[in-house]
């Protein structure tokens, strides 16, 4: 288990605990919690509607892959923080980190 807190797109912060031995990817966790976040594309990194930022622990996740960087490059609000939920897969690595949700709803 890790814990990740996450802002909604009012500002709300809520600390959740995420399993990390199910295979989920962070997009499906956040829809399951209720999360308003659209995942148009399934998680296939051709949407960005699962577009996060990453307030805190970014140097816990992986390099982007080159289908997430250009998908991410489409949107004017991405910088250096962004990512998309659908890519990042839970692992313990990433406990202690805080995302804000950024993408269309």
């Amino acid at each position: 288990m890790v814990n990740i807190t996450v802002e909604d797109r009012n500002g709300t912060q809520q600390q959740l605990e995420i399993p990390t031995d199910m295979g989920l990817n962070l997009m499906e966790f956040l829809k399951a919690s209720e999360y308003d976040i659209m995942a148009t594309c399934g998680g296939m990194a051709m949407c960005a509607t699962c577009h996060i930022e990453v307030l805190e622990g970014l140097d816990k996740l992986g390099e982007r892959i080159d289908q997430e960087y250009d998908m991410l490059d489409t949107l004017p609000d991405a910088d250096d923080n962004s990512r998309l939920a659908c890519q990042l897969q839970l692992k313990d690595e990433m406990d202690g980190m805080v995302i804000k949700i950024r993408g269309e709803y």
